[in-house]
């Protein structure tokens, strides 16, 4: 960030830390205080105006996330500023659980949200549905299987989605990218969540993507579990639910994902 755009932000000591694969990310000083800073160009500011509104719903559900301070552009730059934490990689799962299970407690009358967003850097589509059948198939696996054909990936796609027929759950505030990098402890082993990509859905499908790469220790599923069981069906639900995160994953970095897309397909597909 060059002097004059630091200066209109307010910022002072600025160095990189690690903050993912997509933006810049650094620690400032700004009025006296630590924050984080991420960066990206101009047209990633609809992106961070998107991210600091799922901050905002995770902390009003009761959530340790940090706090968006403001967003926007200053010169060519999309910029967000947020609440520095210290975190580390280990802490109480038991209390993650129990976060998680408290913070799906707050529902919404349709399956969405307010505002189209993003996961990682794919637009994510969020138009309201009154069956959670047909925002899956609509909102969540048409989209990333039509951009997996246009990437040139061929992929045979039954009906998948009908796994959830006669499936009606409530509409839980969902974090929407739940992996393990998006969670992380302050010192005092409480948990942290970060990096949202927030909707209106099947609690199931945060609970599924905590399965996927590597999992999360059996204290956070014991924990979840207690506070509110998940229904009977899950352990196939949850494979419907992460194809999602597959597809995505093979749209954004490419055909070393291929496989287990299509091992997911055939999976679901016995279960039709």
């Amino acid at each position: 960030m060059d002097a004059e755009s630091r200066a209109a932000l307010g910022l002072s000591a600025e160095e990189p830390v690690r903050g993912g694969c997509i933006h810049h990310c650094y620690r400032a000083m700004r009025g006296g205080r630590p924050v984080f800073l991420k960066l990206n160009e101009a047209r990633c500011a609809d992106a961070f105006a998107a991210e600091a509104e799922g901050l905002g719903a995770l902390r009003r559900a009761g959530c340790r996330s940090p706090e968006p301070i403001a967003h926007g552009t200053v010169g060519d730059r999309a910029y967000l500023l947020m609440e520095w934490l210290e975190l580390g990689a280990r802490g109480d799962f038991a209390a993650l659980g129990a976060m998680l299970a408290a913070m799906h407690r707050t529902q919404g009358a349709q399956f969405g949200w307010q505002r189209d967003n993003y996961i990682g850097s794919t637009p994510q589509e969020n138009g309201a549905c009154v069956s959670w059948g047909e925002f899956w198939r609509l909102r969540r696996l048409a989209p990333q299987l039509a951009l997996a054909s246009r990437n040139g990936h061929r992929l045979d796609a039954p009906p998948v989605w009908q796994v959830l027929d006669g499936h009606e759950p409530p509409a839980s505030l969902l974090h929407g990218d739940l992996w393990s990098g998006n969670a992380a402890f302050l010192a005092d082993g409480a948990p942290v969540l970060f990096d949202p990509a927030v909707y209106y859905g099947d609690r199931e499908a945060d609970v599924a993507m905590t399965e996927l790469f590597g999992g999360f220790p059996a204290e956070f599923y014991e924990a979840y579990n207690q506070a509110w069981p998940l229904a009977r069906g899950y352990e196939l639900r949850k494979h419907l639910y992460n194809l999602y995160h597959l597809l995505n994953h093979l749209n954004l970095f490419g055909g070393g994902y291929l496989a287990q897309v299509r091992s997911t397909l055939r999976l679901l597909a016995r279960a039709l």
